[in-house]
């Protein structure tokens, strides 16, 4: 059994699922978080923390000092949401047409307050930790914002984690991975310019939807003919644009998607090809191209101590939270990276799989599971009593 000192009570239990609601109603995507960054800084206030705020312009970090031990550690919720349109159909949905937080960071950030306030009442810790509420995770890397403005300067850790609910595995079940945990991803924007005209006179110009077709097409053969199997890779073409009316082919369409891969030098590959690629079937069909393609995130790399540290932490809770078995890597990116990138630490999913309809992350009926509040904030608070424990 989970010990007690780690249990919320009935009521703060129903508290923390009231600041989740209340999150969930105000989405705000990247870096215009400014309700949430005020909502998480008046409740870390509350606590006692000492709270600093500005860091990638929204970003919030409280921090809790006990004892003398210079030991520190960071824990890290995200904030921002997504530019969704809510179709959950709650008494707590989004206020605001067209955003909606799709990927559990309200509950992330419910449950970091939650544990928060919760160590906050400890009188047996020795060391500091430090609450970090990043903003802008979903493509703006808002982790890199923090650590270029002084995130770790300000805040020294030796170690930092970072915890996500994760509704394809089992409500208790905690995963974790030494090494790479989610993939590095960049993003591309190809614009094909063609000449248009008369869609009854294809032969008088250069069709750029027929390049883009074939453009679209062969990029699906890049991770299958020059990625060893052996290796994980992805190309997507998720957009294409171009065409107004039926009988006139256009001057110009554009076609983005995503890569992503763990190796970098995987990652190298992906990039060459596809400006190869693009470039010759443009040139070859009469048309030019254009690519705008940026690597955005690296992938989270999980430090093996620190991987060893929360598998261990997780065996001595009980049966009500257990390690996930047989689990592999996902192709998912997380901008958690870059702080891994810069202290130990690691990167792990909370189980939050719902009985019947389990809408996954980005879906406009996910809703956060509340089931795992308490069991998140049962967590968080052991990671940090086995490091700072007097």
């Amino acid at each position: 059994m989970i010990e007690p000192s780690l249990l919320l009570s009935p009521d703060e239990t129903s508290e923390a699922v009231a600041w989740r609601h209340a999150l969930h109603e105000m989405p705000e995507i990247a870096f215009n978080e400014h309700r949430t960054s005020r909502f998480v800084a008046g409740r870390l206030a509350t606590f006692g923390l000492e709270v600093s705020r500005g860091l990638a312009g929204t970003g919030v970090v409280g921090t809790l000092r006990r004892g003398t031990s210079r030991r520190a550690i960071g824990l890290r919720s995200d904030m921002d949401a997504l530019p969704i349109t809510e179709a959950t159909g709650v008494s707590y949905a989004s206020r605001f047409p067209g955003l909606m937080h799709a990927c559990g960071h309200d509950g992330h950030m419910a449950m970091l307050l939650a544990a928060a306030r919760h160590l906050s009442r400890r009188d047996d810790l020795d060391g500091t930790i430090h609450f970090v509420f990043q903003p802008a995770e979903e493509n703006e890397a808002g982790a890199r914002r923090m650590i270029e403005d002084g995130l770790f300067e300000r805040h020294p850790m030796d170690a930092v984690l970072g915890i996500h609910n994760w509704p394809s595995l089992p409500v208790g079940k905690v995963g974790v991975i030494a090494g790479p945990m989610m993939a590095a991803f960049a993003v591309f924007d190809i614009a094909i310019a063609g000449r248009g005209g008369h869609a009854a006179m294809p032969h008088l110009g250069s069709d750029p939807l027929a390049a883009a077709f074939q453009i679209g097409t062969a990029l699906q053969t890049i991770v299958a003919r020059n990625v060893s199997p052996l290796a994980s890779a992805v190309v997507s073409v998720t957009e294409v644009h171009g065409g107004d009316t039926y009988n006139v082919i256009p001057a110009e369409c554009r076609l983005a998607g995503t890569a992503r891969w763990f190796d970098p030098a995987v990652g190298d590959i992906l990039e060459e090809r596809l400006r190869d690629i693009v470039t010759a079937m443009a040139t070859g069909l009469g048309c030019t191209a254009t690519i705008d393609y940026q690597r955005r995130y690296p992938a989270t790399v999980n430090d093996a101590v620190e991987e060893r540290a929360v598998a261990d932490t997780v065996a001595s809770l009980g049966p009500e939270l257990t390690l996930a078995t047989a689990l592999e890597p996902s192709m998912a990116a997380e901008d958690f990276a870059f702080m891994l990138e810069r202290v130990p630490g690691a990167y792990v999913w909370l189980g939050a799989e719902r009985t019947g309809e389990n809408p996954g992350l980005h879906s406009p009926r996910f809703d956060f599971n509340d089931a795992i509040l308490p069991l998140g904030v049962a967590l968080w608070s052991k990671l940090a009593v086995n490091r700072l424990s007097r």
